[in-house]
């Protein structure tokens, strides 16, 4: 039985403290193409799984390294000269039963369904090169993770681990995590179709002033001049602004693109939208955590939660779990103000038997009348974890 405490925050809030930063690798980011490369690989690991033998099978497929091309961008367009190349790396079962699956055929597919629905500029067969290095596991996880099935009973901890969450989000993690999300929206994609998809928000709060800093790689066959370039950097940095303000109900500054220097002639212009052309690589657990946030100033793991396993993979599916706990806790009971939740595992037990699981609230009610709603809600979802792995097949649960 797992062991569940709340216990009371006993120090300020991020929000009214001092400072605090908050950062987001946008999609087309190769940290964030990574990621979103490995987990989809897992998800079509996962569904060949139950097509061909009714059950996942195991694999830990949250290798990815991306290494930056090169390319000649200039206003009105430009070429990539040597492609971006992409390794995805891992372990899986592949052949059993005499029923076999080519490896490589589907990184490579995978990775191109990808690519051209969500960087619109990138032509798949001449821009990338796709590498699959995917081996068998070690023996003693394999048998580990197939042990539950053979018992028919709950996964078990792949590993001893832990992850965290917190809910809700405050005005500056909301408004980093909006403008980047706004940014490649299709709506402002079909107003501004020169905004590529490699979008970094960074956002710094000193007291009650916010400013967010944004990183854009404009692409540059729909630029057709240095003036040009940044009469459109202006008319976009105002909408976002203008997009966040709304959301806020107050003044932010707004930066785009600050290394730009018109004297001289130094813009940041790409070819395909993302800086992964040229000079820029990329790799899976640098970017995102699971809530879609870099925030030093919260509790993070350093979990590289794409690509795991969501069987058993404690890695991926702890830090899903806690984020779903500390959001039902914020949701469901008025009295609680914020929330932080804190899962740790034991490799080899169910891995909805925790070690621990620790859920912190802010409260200004007396915290032993609140206690076993926590608790409850807690447990609900430790009862529903062995079945989280569906959620993430269907696409529900993000990684990055």
């Amino acid at each position: 039985m797992a062991q569940i405490v709340v216990t009371p925050m006993t120090f300020a809030p991020v929000y009214e403290q001092s400072a605090e930063i908050v950062e987001r690798k946008g999609t087309g980011h190769p940290d964030t193409i990574c990621d979103n490369l490995a987990e989809n690989l897992s998800r079509e690991l996962c569904k060949w799984y139950l097509r061909e033998f009714g059950a996942v099978m195991h694999h830990n497929v949250d290798k990815a390294l991306l290494v930056g091309g090169v390319a000649d961008a200039h206003f009105g367009g430009g070429q990539v000269i040597e492609p971006i190349e992409i390794y995805l790396v891992g372990r899986a079962i592949l052949e059993r039963n005499d029923k076999k699956l080519d490896a490589e055929d589907l990184v490579k597919q995978t990775v191109k369904e990808w690519l051209s629905k969500s960087i619109k500029n990138i032509d798949v067969e001449k821009h990338v090169k796709v590498y699959a290095k995917i081996k068998p596991g070690a023996r003693d996880l394999v048998e580990l993770f197939e042990r539950f099935q053979k018992s028919g009973e709950v996964p078990l901890a792949n590993d001893t681990s832990f992850g965290v969450g917190f809910a809700p989000f405050d005005e500056l993690e909301r408004a980093v995590y909006e403008t980047e999300r706004f940014l490649n929206s299709e709506a402002l994609k079909r107003e501004h179709p020169e905004v590529g998809e490699d979008i970094k928000v960074m956002g710094v709060r000193v007291e009650s002033r916010i400013r967010l800093t944004v990183a854009l790689a404009f692409v540059s066959k729909y630029i057709k001049s240095i003036d040009e370039y940044f009469e459109k950097k202006e008319e976009i940095r105002r909408k976002v602004k203008m997009y966040v303000e709304g959301l806020l109900g107050r003044e932010i500054e707004v930066y785009i693109n600050t290394a730009d220097s018109r004297e001289n002639n130094s813009v940041y212009i790409t070819v395909t939208g993302t800086s992964a052309e040229q000079g820029d690589d990329g790799q899976v657990g640098r970017g995102n955590r699971v809530n879609g946030l870099i925030t030093p100033y919260r509790p993070m793991s350093l979990e590289a939660a794409a690509g795991k396993n969501p069987i058993s993979h404690i890695g991926k599916i702890y830090n899903t779990v806690a984020n779903l706990i500390a959001q039902r806790v914020i949701k469901e009971l008025e009295d609680i103000e914020e929330a932080y939740c804190y899962i740790v595992s034991q490799i080899g037990k169910p891995i909805n038997q925790p070690q621990i699981l620790d859920v912190k609230i802010r409260t200004q009610k007396d915290i032993r009348g609140l206690q076993d709603e926590v608790k409850k809600i807690a447990r609900e979802e430790l009862e529903k974890m062995p079945s989280v792995w569906k959620g993430f097949l269907e696409g529900i649960y993000s990684v990055a």
